[in-house]
């Protein structure tokens, strides 16, 4: 048996969004009764044109042909915002039409920047509309190789801060080269890919369908930029041929093809279409061709031998349209263009005849995101259909589904390329701990959730977390991941980086992570460091917990590192708060200063001078007469007015004396001691002081300020005799 030829309409044949929703505007604006008028040719076909025509709308080139009472449409290429204004002073009434594709690329190149290059045809319609709106100085470029002469004429090229857009009719395979010469000098360039993807479909589909056809047979106007992209797409796979009207067939010879394609530009009513399916099947064999379609455009349907063209010619475009919608499945994957917002949905264009709309709870899974201030109208985004309306003509969709299915396909991928993911621990539950990322609920041991096994769970509650896929269950999605894997991989990277470069006497702010009986670890950024408990305060203490407390955020610096066993030494007192360096700047020898006494012993009393300095008042100091021994004066915790008699900075001793403050009229020639048996300065018993690192002992060793100096130290004549 003989194989019939075959005829295959493309998907995607037809109007595309802009085109149809602009022809649409101004045949609803005709039922109205308005007086219509379009700036321009609305589409690139002619007889589309002669339609609105014959119906009284004309086409004007500017403000100056505007007649009173005259709506004017902006068709879908759009025009510079000054063109809009000089029209509606001219009292028109203004329609814009302007493809939401063409006006996100009118806000982008608003944008302050060096420069705008555009790829496209400088005399398109739409390219000039995209030079009007730009703030900066445009450059149009028809193709890679003109763009790299462009650039090769500016030498500074490479240091500006340039925005590149595309005509959205642009040759894909074209503007993939242009990026490549782009990215490569042009440093400082922003590129937008702003190709329609109703285009990008359009002529990836014709490619794949051209590849595996005899001959191709583009329907569309000849000064049609999308058309002769479709064209030219189609030409470099098989013998392709350009028509505007079905009539043209007769002349095309399609002897020897058994496979024959169609596709159409994004001006091509489905009227003309329908009309070329038609004329195709009276020529070829007197109709006896299989002829196939894929939805939307129609449904594919083999033509019976007995009725060849019945099927095409009984059924209407429209028809077919609406027969296709019918396959539209829950959970297919679709792309929409905001049109409109309202208080319970959004309003979007789907390419198809039903109206779609994402409720506001199927928009995020973010229940703060508000797409008014997330989305502006034109914008594309990716959807999930969940419900089709046949009778009522709505689609219902899902951006929050699609992002979820999206979502779990990275984190499947997340388990064998080791990526990082983002998100938020939402519950503590048995075992571990559950983290919300991009919609997906990832299950985190209690093992892997924190660095130390010592921190409570409860304290990643509600915070921002990273952590790394390691097991996922398919069929079940459920997915296991670590938190500790990727903070262990931060903490080697930051030691990596503190090591290369860390020196003696650096300074750090760090956070106190463990207090032990010597000191405490700090962590100062990805490492940790100790200070030990004798770096930790000028005085005395039994532990650092004295000081500090876990949590504190401190001030440190480098003392000393040792690289082979990477450990770091800190210090936290600083010199400036030495009490012997404030002694000396702020108490000279003869100050006068209030000292409370805090320590007793046979020869004298101990007092503070200021806190860290404790000086020695010797018996022979304490009054005008004699004494037998301090405490009949004293008692600890007094605060008397002492007199500063001598300082030995290098015995790290003080000297002080009541009675040099006390009037000499009251002194008594019994009481009197001779000034030469005051006890000298080198002498007095040594003050409370921190003993340096490499000396320190441990603090429940040292001796209790009582027994600081022994009474047998004191010189011989003046140390009372013992009872």
């Amino acid at each position: 048996m003989e194989t019939r030829p075959r005829v295959i309409l493309a998907e995607t044949a037809g109007f595309c969004f802009g085109v149809d929703r602009a022809v649409r505007m101004t045949y609803d604006l005709l039922s109205a009764n308005r007086r219509v008028a379009t700036l321009g040719p609305l589409i690139h076909n002619p007889q589309v044109v002669e339609d609105l025509r014959s119906k009284g709308v004309c086409a004007i080139s500017g403000a100056a042909e505007v007649e009173p009472g005259m709506t004017v449409v902006i068709r879908a290429h759009g025009v510079p915002p000054g063109v809009i204004d000089a029209l509606r002073d001219a009292q028109a009434t203004v329609v814009d039409a302007t493809c939401p594709f063409v006006q996100k690329i009118h806000r982008i190149v608003e944008s302050p920047c060096d420069g705008v290059w555009i790829a496209g045809d400088a005399s398109h319609p739409e390219v000039e509309g995209i030079r009007g709106c730009c703030k900066a100085p445009s450059t149009v470029f028809a193709n890679a190789q003109n763009l790299e002469e462009l650039l090769a004429d500016d030498p500074d090229i490479s240091r500006k801060e340039i925005t590149v857009v595309a005509q959205t009719t642009f040759s894909v395979e074209e503007w993939k080269k242009c990026k490549k010469i782009l990215k490569k000098l042009c440093t400082n360039a922003k590129i937008f890919d702003t190709i329609c993807n109703a285009t990008q479909d359009r002529q990836s589909e014709a490619a794949a369908l051209a590849q595996k056809a005899d001959a191709m047979v583009v329907v569309g106007g000849r000064h049609s930029s999308n058309t002769a992209k479709l064209f030219a797409v189609c030409s470099e796979n098989c013998p392709t041929y350009l028509v505007e009207q079905a009539s043209e067939l007769r002349e095309i010879d399609f002897s020897g093809c058994s496979l024959i394609g169609v596709t159409a530009g994004a001006s091509t009513p489905a009227g003309i279409i329908k009309e070329v399916h038609k004329t195709m099947s009276e020529i070829m064999e007197n109709s006896a061709i299989e002829v196939e379609q894929t939805a939307p455009a129609a449904v594919a349907e083999e033509v019976k031998d007995a009725e060849p063209a019945k099927s095409i010619d009984e059924m209407e475009f429209s028809e077919a349209l609406e027969e296709s919608l019918k396959s539209m499945s829950t959970d297919q994957k679709v792309k929409g263009v905001v049109m409109g917002f309202s208080p319970t949905e959004i309003q979007v264009d789907i390419g198809r005849k039903h109206a779609g709309f994402v409720p506001l709870e199927e928009y995020s899974n973010d229940p703060n995101a508000d797409p008014q201030k997330e989305l502006k109208i034109g914008d594309e985004i990716d959807l999930i259909i969940m419900k089709t309306n046949d009778a009522e003509g709505t689609v219902m969709l899902s951006k929050k589904r699609f992002d979820s299915a999206k979502a779990w396909n990275e984190v499947m991928e997340g388990e064998t390329d080791g990526a990082i993911f983002e998100g938020t621990v939402t519950d503590v539950i048995k075992g571990g701990v559950l983290v919300q990322t991009q919609g997906i609920r990832v299950f985190v041991p209690a093992s892997l959730a924190t660095e130390s096994r010592n921190q409570p769970l409860e304290d990643l509650l509600r915070t921002k977390v990273r952590l790394r896929i390691i097991e996922v269950n398919k069929q079940r999605k459920r997915a296991v991941g670590s938190i500790k894997a990727v903070l262990r991989e931060e903490r080697k990277e930051k030691a990596d980086a503190f090591w290369a470069q860390a020196a003696v006497g650096q300074v750090y702010q760090g956070t106190v992570k463990s207090l032990t009986s010597y000191g405490a670890f700090v962590d100062i950024g990805g490492v940790d460091g100790m200070v030990h408990i004798s770096e930790l305060s000028w005085k005395r203490i039994k532990h650092p917990s004295d000081v500090l407390k876990v949590g504190d955020v401190i001030e440190v610096y480098i003392k000393g590192l040792d690289d082979e066993k990477k450990k770091i030494s800190l210090g936290y007192r600083k010199a400036e708060d030495n009490p012997w360096e404030i002694l000396r700047r702020d108490y000279p020898v003869d100050s006068v200063v209030d000292a409370e006494i805090v320590g007793m012993t046979t020869f004298g009393a101990f007092a503070r001078v200021i806190p860290g300095i404790d000086g020695l008042i010797h018996i022979s100091q304490i009054a005008n007469r004699h004494i037998e021994k301090p405490q009949d004066e004293l008692s600890i915790g007094q605060t008397v007015k002492v007199k500063i008699t001598g300082i030995d900075f290098d015995k790290k001793r003080v000297s002080l004396s009541i009675r040099a403050l006390l009037d000499p009229m009251e002194k008594s020639e019994a009481d009197e001691a001779p000034a030469e048996e005051a006890a000298p300065a080198e002498e007095a018993a040594p003050v409370e002081e921190a003993a340096p690192v490499e000396e320190a002992a441990p603090v429940e060793e040292a001796a209790p300020v009582e027994e600081a100096a022994p009474a047998e130290e004191a010189p011989a004549a003046e140390a009372p005799a013992a009872e």
